[in-house]
């Protein structure tokens, strides 16, 4: 076999025990946290002696393991789970007997995760040797397991710390993981594709990434363009006027940034973090401002004397929905940071960002066709979206345009949108239009025999038309039909109706979507539209 070949399996493999290894990096770092007992009797220091024996024999069998998969052994992945399970197990045990130290457990981890990512490491070097890294970047940098483990014992538990796990939280998470189980889903899909966009400005702010993915969960389930019936936009949903304070809002062409993933994120944590010092570092009394107004939150601090969110004195002051929301953030997050431990099993998102040019005019609809599901349950238009803000789904963009996709994305559109059968059905169902289904006839005739030509064709007012029956009524031929009349010049403006969006009118008139908007001043990415509002037809076709 030769060396790339062996050495791109062994990093696919590896790469694969990524989610599986996370979860037990959580909880070893939780484990951390356990008190330890001074003094044991002889039983329980025969139970902690058997786990660490456990523990030592599942590290051995990892490792074995490893060298399997380097070999391309198929039964190396089916070792290696076997391997963590069973160090889940002895973790479960060593949490419930008394005198048992997760430090040595977390000595042993840190040794097999060394080991996974030296292995990566040696995968990549031999693949390059040979010429044939994986273009998805799959032998790629350090394992997500690292960073699960930092995540919880600093960042995570740092959040853990600042919040209180109560009935009404736990009352949140129930709801997300029954009635809300969906909606949990979506978001971390969607917040995964702009992760690199939104957790840098959260991280440079020193705040938790469980709080923005709480927050993010809560306010549009990770949908960038979604709006409120009071005017919050965005992925994070602000006013206008917040928005305002915090450097969004038009950015000149018409963008109203509020969509923009990375810059309401970079807004959101300044704002929380002047919420946070003006109410006692609370993350409950910020997320309670930033739902219920900041104004309202620092006069019910204040006159509380600082209370806490959850004491009755200043819980009872916020409105009913601020008070659902606070826990529902707050559980939000807690289930981002302990997925394994509620039975949730997040989905693998492949998100690495890429830049994909368009070799032809398409739209976020085509490209969503022709791109099929191929890694993804629910397919790519919400993640492009998400990734594109500035542009309508439905809006036809020139050839040459970049978008914002990732790596996986632009294979697929090398594949399928560029040319062949799935991308000329991708445009055909795009530019279908219900209107021309619609099938109009009239009564048909036929003339005398005596007219008819060789060919059983009968002429008629300079006309050749196929014989058809005669009417009923006279047998004789219905007079002929009158010319089509001449295409009426597209008018130089348009009375928008009743349910009519600018995509319709541009449907209408053949004209470019943003060039229409922009001609009239309307701000993407809504291009909102009234009822008896006047608009200019200006670059439409005749």
């Amino acid at each position: 076999m030769p060396a790339y070949s062996r050495s791109a399996r062994a990093a696919r493999a590896l790469v694969g025990f990524r989610a599986a290894v996370a979860p037990l990096a959580a909880a070893l770092a939780l484990c951390s946290l356990s008190p330890q007992a001074s003094a044991l009797s002889k039983r329980d220091q025969a139970a902690v002696d058997a786990l660490s024996q456990r523990m030592q024999s599942a590290e051995a069998r990892y490792q074995s393991a490893l060298v399997k998969i380097r070999n391309a052994d198929p039964t190396g992945r089916q070792d290696s789970d076997a391997a963590l399970e069973d160090m889940e197990d002895v973790i479960a045990a060593c949490l419930k007997q008394k005198g048992c130290a997760p430090s040595t457990m977390l000595a042993g981890y840190k040794r097999l995760l060394k080991a996974n990512a030296d292995s990566v490491a040696n995968t990549d070097e031999d693949a390059e040797d040979a010429g044939q890294l994986d273009s998805d970047g799959l032998a790629a940098d350090v394992p997500e397991a690292a960073r699960a483990a930092a995540l919880l014992s600093d960042d995570g538990q740092r959040f853990v710390k600042m919040v209180q796990y109560n009935p009404a939280v736990q009352a949140g998470i129930r709801r997300w993981l029954t009635d809300l189980r969906g909606p949990l889903m979506q978001s971390y899909d969607n917040y995964q594709y702009m992760r690199q966009l939104m957790w840098p400005e959260f991280q440079r702010a020193g705040l938790p990434e469980a709080l923005l993915f709480g927050i993010m969960a809560k306010e549009s389930n990770g949908r960038v363009h979604s709006t409120s019936r009071v005017g919050a936009a965005g992925p994070l949903q602000f006013m206008f006027a917040t928005g305002k304070r915090f450097g969004l809002g038009d950015d000149g062409s018409g963008f109203d940034t509020r969509y923009d993933p990375k810059q309401s994120a970079q807004a959101a944590a300044e704002y929380l973090n002047e919420r946070l010092g003006q109410l006692n570092n609370s993350i409950e009394m910020s997320l309670a401002a930033y739902n219920g107004g900041e104004g309202r939150a620092l006069r019910i601090n204040n006159a509380s004397g600082g209370r806490n969110f959850w004491d009755e004195s200043v819980y009872n002051q916020f409105p009913a929905e601020t008070r659902d929301y606070v826990p529902m953030v707050v559980a939000a997050a807690w289930l981002f940071l302990h997925p394994r431990e509620y039975g949730l099993n997040f989905p693998k998102v492949d998100s690495k960002l890429a830049q994909l040019r368009l070799n032809r005019p398409s739209s976020i609809y085509e490209l969503t066709i022709c791109m099929g599901g191929s890694g993804s349950r629910d397919g790519y238009m919400r993640a492009l979206r998400n990734l594109n803000p500035r542009y309508q789904a439905d809006s036809y963009l020139s050839a040459g345009t970049t978008l914002n996709a990732t790596t996986r994305m632009v294979s697929l559109y090398n594949r399928w949108c560029v040319q062949g059968k799935r991308a000329d059905l991708a445009r055909t169902l795009v530019a279908s239009d219900a209107n021309s289904a619609i099938v109009r006839t009239g009564p048909l005739t036929v003339l005398p025999a005596s007219n008819a030509g060789e060919d059983g064709t009968v002429a008629y007012a300079g006309t050749s038309a196929a014989a058809v029956p005669t009417t009923v009524a006279t047998g004789r031929p219905a007079p002929a039909p009158k010319p089509e009349p001449k295409k009426k010049a597209t008018p130089k403006d348009y009375k928008i109706q009743r349910g009519d969006t600018l995509t319709d009118v541009a449907r209408k008139f053949s004209c470019d979507t943003r060039a229409l908007a922009k001609a009239n001043g309307l701000k993407a990415p809504r291009y909102a539209v009234k009822p008896g509002q006047r608009i200019k037809l200006s670059g439409c076709g005749d």
